[in-house]
């Protein structure tokens, strides 16, 4: 193996997703105000994949300025009727936010991005596209009692790999871009770096 991979994220999806398909990695947070990044990008107008990509290049870039080898960084975006929707910051904005969603398609815009030695060199955004069921409000307030916290941690406000996929009708594109990573395109490029076996 020729390349070292550093994921720049605390997802704690992403690794998961990293691991369980066999990519050696390590974690390392980048110094980056998101949420500063999010509202300039806004501020100018830049349509959301276009957002999605470049906060996903800025975390990479971030820990790749200060650390060698290869550096992941990821970001997502959810897009429905026209408007992108964040992590919800509460279980009172998640509720809102999935009430929103509710009988309607949306588009969870996946970015990914890896850069080395400060330059990106790798880029891919996938746009699976979901459709929620028109769920109960009891049903809601049953998922977020069992959910928890752990309702905001995702731009969505599911966890589709446990309870969260009741919520859905429908559901398109690929398993891992909706998880947090385009993995099928990013193990192209890792083993044509040598990351892993080819």
């Amino acid at each position: 193996m020729s390349e070292a991979l550093i994921l720049a994220s605390g997802s704690a999806a992403r690794a998961a997703v990293l691991k369980g398909a066999g990519v050696p990695f390590q974690v390392m947070r980048p110094a980056l105000d998101e949420e500063a990044a999010k509202a300039s990008l806004r501020k100018e107008g830049v349509p959301p994949p276009d957002q999605a990509m470049a906060l996903a290049e800025l975390k990479a870039l971030s820990v790749s300025r200060k650390e060698r080898g290869l550096v992941l960084g990821a970001d997502q975006m959810l897009l429905c009727e026209g408007r992108a929707f964040d992590k919800p910051a509460n279980r009172d904005a998640a509720r809102e936010q999935l009430l929103a969603l509710r009988g309607r398609s949306h588009e969870l815009l996946t970015a990914a991005a890896v850069a080395l030695e400060g330059a990106v060199i790798w880029r891919a955004l996938t746009r699976p596209k979901l459709t929620m069921r028109a769920f109960s409000e009891d049903f809601l307030e049953d998922y977020l009692d069992a959910v928890g916290p752990a309702v905001c941690a995702s731009v969505g406000a599911y966890q589709i790999e446990g309870r969260g996929v009741q919520l859905f009708s429908r559901i398109e594109g690929e398993w891992f871009s909706i998880l947090g990573l385009p993995m099928l395109e990013l193990l192209v490029f890792l083993r044509e770096r040598g990351v892993v076996r080819p």
